[in-house]
């Protein structure tokens, strides 16, 4: 059975974006037949906005969408909610070390960018990392422990190509070491990397279809890598377009993007917002009102190709 799931992080309100692609995923999964599940990502205690996780839940079940498992319902694969996960990365992270596949690095941001050098280094996660602490003896590590607090990065294996292919972009391809390098799998505040975090919780909650956004995309080479690396299965991906605004700039919490209240206060109903998502990304003509189960037989009859432009 499919098991797909939307996991938005409690920082802000949720804009168009984030509401399109959480449709989108239920759409993946209950053309399946199958489950979704809804995780709340909320690792990056600094950045999460008080009231943010309840907002989210209202907003999605405003808008029609129901799931199987996470906040609320609960399932068999609670904690649905990152920070009360915590042990269970500890875990797997310790599974990593036992297999001398983690070591601890001591450079700030700063010292990488300055390091980097060669053209394909800028790419957009930021420079690779090249492997400063990688070979530090004992008694360099214990020097530099005394000036920083040190993150936990992956030891990636040199032979490290990842290819998969992805429901909608298609087939791809990368070489994790040498194009991002041992990354952060544990920050240097203790908090626990994106890019660990939402493996484990993938493997351990059953998910075998991820659909997201395409801002990220570039994460999942090294994504399969760790599922390779902890020895769980791989799910599939699907990258959707983002929404972008009228400068061509992709809508974001940060910057403070429209999310639904000034829509309702305007009178829009979930039936208006679910046209105009699902005219966003070719699935019905501008002006349909329809709810998500009546664009769900819509859907249906739709390959996965045409959201790749908006």
């Amino acid at each position: 059975m499919v098991r797909g799931r939307y996991a938005p992080s409690p920082t802000g309100d949720l804009h168009l974006g984030n509401l399109r692609t959480a449709l989108l995923a239920w759409l993946f999964a209950r053309r399946e037949q199958g489950q979704f599940v809804l995780r709340v990502e909320d690792l990056d205690q600094p950045r999460v906005r008080a009231s943010a996780t309840q907002s989210m839940l209202n907003d999605l079940r405003w808008l029609g969408l129901d799931w199987d498992e996470g906040p609320g319902v609960g399932g068999p694969y609670a904690p649905y909610t990152q920070s009360e996960r915590l042990e269970i990365y500890e875990i797997y992270l310790k599974r990593l070390q036992n297999a001398d596949l983690v070591y601890p690095c001591y450079c700030s941001r700063a010292e990488i960018v300055h390091a980097a050098s060669a053209p394909q280094q800028g790419a957009e996660d930021g420079p690779r990392y090249p492997g400063t602490c990688r070979y530090l003896t004992t008694r360099e590590r214990s020097q530099r422990e005394r000036m920083r607090r040190p993150s936990l990065r992956l030891r990636v294996p040199d032979e490290s190509e990842v290819a998969f292919t992805d429901l909608v972009m298609g087939p791809m391809t990368q070489h994790v070491q040498q194009a991002v390098g041992d990354f952060i799998i544990r920050r240097s505040d203790s908090i626990f990397a994106y890019q660990f975090a939402v493996v484990v919780d993938d493997a351990l909650m059953q998910i075998n279809q991820v659909v997201r956004g395409a801002d990220l995309l570039s994460s999942t080479a090294r994504q399969i890598l760790l599922f390779q690396l902890l020895g769980f299965p791989i799910p599939t991906f699907a990258h959707v377009p983002l929404i972008l605004d009228a400068t061509g700039k992709r809508l974001s919490k940060r910057d403070g993007s429209t999310g639904l209240a000034p829509l309702r206060a305007a009178g829009q109903t979930p039936q208006h917002i679910i046209g105009q998502l699902a005219t966003s990304c070719s699935l019905q003509p501008n002006g349909t009102l329809l709810t998500p189960h009546q664009l769900l037989a819509v859907f249906s009859q739709h390959r996965y190709g045409i959201m790749r432009t908006e």
